[in-house]
């Protein structure tokens, strides 16, 4: 996909991004690499549907094209925008753009919100806690700077002595120009401690870590100091869904990816995320995702190549 608008200045940061992943990343497939929170992905073709967890991160894309999907909405990002997620979401993932010839490449960068809030308070630019929410997960235009930003942290793979001294000071940097971006504040406003949407940011860790069990709104919403109708209010807000459907949601991925991955029976995936009846989890999951599970599963085996692509 061509660049319009940009500068050649973010054309060469482009290209050289596109060097180093695939050179990193040098065929089909997910890479992990000597930064531990850095993924680079290369893929030939247009990929399926497939659901993770993505985790408070910035995807971004040299080449090609993928959408997101939340819920109901749908987020493309390419080399002129990259997606943020600032919580934990159960995201639909598709590569729309790919081929032998111009293969799309991405990277994804995981952080911390304790760094996002260091950066706020080192740049002396203090913020107040937000009486609304915000949607989880943005598409923004890609800058020169960020690109410089995350070459530089791609160039620390050829020298993986300098990693642990340099890698962190340059994830600081690019973090510092994502909250530049023109939604840097929203980012901001999910590490607030008092925002709505910190307290949300709490809730989804928790839900996450225990999605196998019953889930008791109202104990949740009292364990992040919020009332359950400002807790149900703010929850869809954040993730375009309630609290039930967002633990469904996850529980469904979590079961399609044991048996698709792992080969666990549909019985032994219905018990292991929490569900007390395979009855019901069968009837859920065929709502979701428009088959029974032994179906399901086996249509997928026969389609998918990389089972772990998420960025």
């Amino acid at each position: 996909m061509s660049i319009t608008n940009d500068s050649p200045r973010m054309e060469q940061a482009l290209r050289q991004l596109a060097l180093f992943i695939r050179r990193h990343a040098p065929s089909h497939g997910t890479f992990r690499t000597s930064v531990p929170s850095l993924t680079l992905m290369h893929a030939v073709q247009p990929s399926h549907p497939m659901e993770s967890v993505y985790k408070p991160s910035i995807c971004v894309v040299a080449q090609g094209a993928k959408t997101a999907s939340l819920a109901n909405e749908t987020y493309r990002y390419d080399p002129s925008t990259y997606l943020v997620t600032s919580v934990e979401l159960p995201i639909v993932g598709s590569i729309v753009e790919a081929s032998p010839e111009i293969p799309y490449l991405s990277l994804k960068l995981s952080f911390d919100a304790d760094v996002i809030l260091d950066i706020v308070k080192e740049a002396n630019r203090p913020g107040s806690a937000a009486a609304e929410s915000f949607r989880g997960i943005t598409v923004n235009r890609t800058s020169p700077a960020l690109l410089e930003a995350i070459v530089r942290l791609l160039q620390l793979l050829d020298e993986p002595e300098d990693i642990p001294a340099l890698a962190p000071l340059v994830i600081r940097e690019i973090l510092y120009r994502v909250l530049q971006s023109e939604q840097g504040a929203l980012l901001h406003s999910f590490t607030m401690i008092g925002s709505h949407a910190h307290s949300i940011a709490q809730a989804l860790r928790l839900m996450n870590r225990q999605y196998d069990r019953p889930l008791a709104v109202d104990q949740l919403a009292k364990s992040v100091n919020m009332s359950a109708s400002a807790f149900h209010k703010h929850f869809k807000r954040v993730t375009a869904m309630s609290p039930l459907q967002y633990q469904k949601t996850v529980r469904l991925q979590e079961a399609r990816r044991l048996m698709l991955t792992e080969s666990v029976q549909v019985s032994d995936a219905a018990f292991r995320v929490g569900y007390e009846s395979p009855s019901q989890f069968s009837r859920e999951y065929a709502r979701m995702y428009g088959r029974p599970p032994l179906q399901d599963i086996r249509e997928r085996r026969s389609s998918i190549a990389d089972p772990d692509a998420d960025i």
